[in-house]
């Protein structure tokens, strides 16, 4: 039998093991070599073409851009390979018309329509199964007709396909379960047509209102509340698209933000002038309400706080920024997927457990990656507007800076005196924590309480802030 015949006669599975070398471990058909290299180099084009979407034609883009954009990518690598395979293989893969018309279309409608965030969820439990089919699909043809050189790329995406229906569907019944789970404790007030979320105890003056940092939400300030509501009352709050507060149509500046809090005390009924604690971003809005309500600032406490200068104070802030823009735009639709709760089990927080679980339920969700994009988005305006606050005057005034960013940030110690210089009645500590610590760890939260409690102390007796509390407490953590 010649080898025309011994080809012709073979099953496809013959065919195949011959190509796997199975029957001659030295010859492998010339058809594999083609379709693989077909394979790989769609598969190439379609991972660039979502790099050049997501990072330089909508950088910063919000989740239905972003989604729609990566979608048009993978869509084209299919086309790709189509297209490719009719020209350069002996063998057309025309199933792949499948995939790349249902991820092209899809994607071209989530750029066009650009669906808000409730729009989203509701398509985030109609996707799954159809994605799922789709997974199956691509893995069957991709037996059928890839040879084994070309398959081993395909099987992955078949598989990240699947992957995305089940943890996009853990992540929706997650989301439903928390809702459930973690009622708030607070109260919600309606400012100008949306809902902000606010949790004031204790009792006592001057009340301490307490600023979110970026991918923060008012449960992150419970080991604060516990040590400082026992001495005068506290009030933490969510800015609006934040945790428990409702969603707005557009990401909000500064300015937007201190009128929106000015409205939700008066509602609430509390009354200033208050004690102003922020920390990392929240310091620089709590210096952008200072700036505008003067008159209701009876002291501030800023906690490991950005600075207003920080574009030009931090030489590298420019490029972090860019990049920071960039790759908090992809959350959102990675934390649809489930991937935000993954982070948070692998990034622990150092919170109360429940305090833990109530804000990793809360900033893990795709709302929640979607208010850290919006407010990166507007850090530009932010930093520029808490420009207008230069002087605090006499009132008192503590800057605490975690030894974590000063020694690795550079620019970050003049950026830290210069807030410390907004007042003629200030203090400047550096307490040995991390950033987030500041918050979270039972040792710096002491001191950023402790500090609060110095100024409202200061406040409550007309005299200079004591900073014997707050020297004593950062001694006791440096000693550990």
């Amino acid at each position: 039998m010649d080898t025309h015949t011994r080809s012709t006669d073979e099953s496809p599975g013959q065919q195949e093991r011959r190509g796997r070398g199975q029957d001659d471990p030295q010859h492998v058909p010339p058809s594999s070599g083609p379709i693989a290299r077909t394979v790989a180099a769609s598969v190439t084009v379609g991972l660039v073409a979502a790099v050049v979407l997501v990072g330089v034609v909508f950088p910063g883009a919000g989740e239905a851009t972003i989604t729609g954009s990566l979608l048009v990518a993978f869509g084209l690598g299919w086309a790709v390979m189509g297209w490719a395979s009719t020209r350069f293989a002996p063998r057309p893969l025309r199933w792949t018309r499948v995939p790349a018309a249902a991820m092209t279309a899809t994607g071209t409608a989530l750029v066009v329509l650009s669906p808000q965030d409730a729009a989203m969820r509701t398509l985030g439990w109609m996707w799954p199964a159809p994605t799922a089919a789709l997974a199956a699909y691509v893995w069957v043809h991709a037996r059928r007709s890839v040879p084994w050189r070309g398959r081993w790329m395909l099987t992955p995406i078949s598989a990240v396909l699947a992957l995305a229906a089940v943890g996009a569907t853990y992540e929706n019944i997650a989301v439903v379960r928390d809702q459930h789970a973690y009622a708030a404790p607070g109260s919600t007030h309606d400012v100008d047509g949306h809902e902000l979320y606010l949790d004031c105890r204790g009792h006592g003056g001057p009340t301490v209102v307490l600023f979110n940092g970026m991918g923060e939400v008012s449960t992150n300030w419970a080991r604060i509340v516990d040590r400082a509501d026992t001495h005068t009352r506290v009030c933490s709050y969510d800015r609006a698209g934040q945790g428990w507060s409702g969603d707005v149509d557009r990401p909000q500046d500064g300015i937007v933000a201190a009128h929106d809090l000015h409205a939700l005390l008066q509602q609430a009924g509390e009354h200033g002038p208050y004690v102003l604690a922020g920390h990392s971003i929240g310091g620089t809005y709590a210096l952008t309400y200072a700036a505008q309500y003067s008159d209701e600032v009876a002291g501030m406490v800023l906690l490991d706080s950005s600075s207003p200068y920080q574009f030009t104070a931090l030489p590298a802030f420019r490029g972090q920024y860019a990049m920071m823009r960039r790759g908090l735009a992809v959350m959102p639709t990675l934390a649809r997927l489930g991937v935000g709760r993954l982070l948070n089990g692998v990034q622990p927080s150092h919170l109360p457990e429940r305090a833990a679980d109530v804000a990793g339920s809360l900033v893990g969700t795709a709302r929640g990656a979607r208010n850290g994009r919006d407010e990166v988005s507007m850090l530009p305006a932010l930093f520029a507007q808490a420009q207008a606050l230069t002087t605090l005057h006499d009132r008192p005034l503590v800057v605490l800076t975690a030894s974590e960013t000063r020694e690795g940030t550079a620019g970050w110690t003049g950026a830290q005196a210069r807030l410390a210089a907004l007042s003629t009645d200030a203090v400047q500590q550096v307490v040995d924590s991390t950033h987030a610590g500041m918050l979270e760890d039972e040792g710096p939260a002491g001191v950023s309480a402790s500090a609060i409690g110095d100024v409202v102390n200061a406040v409550r007796t007309g005299s200079a802030v004591n900073a014997v509390n707050a020297v004593n407490a950062v001694n006791a953590v440096n000693a550990r």
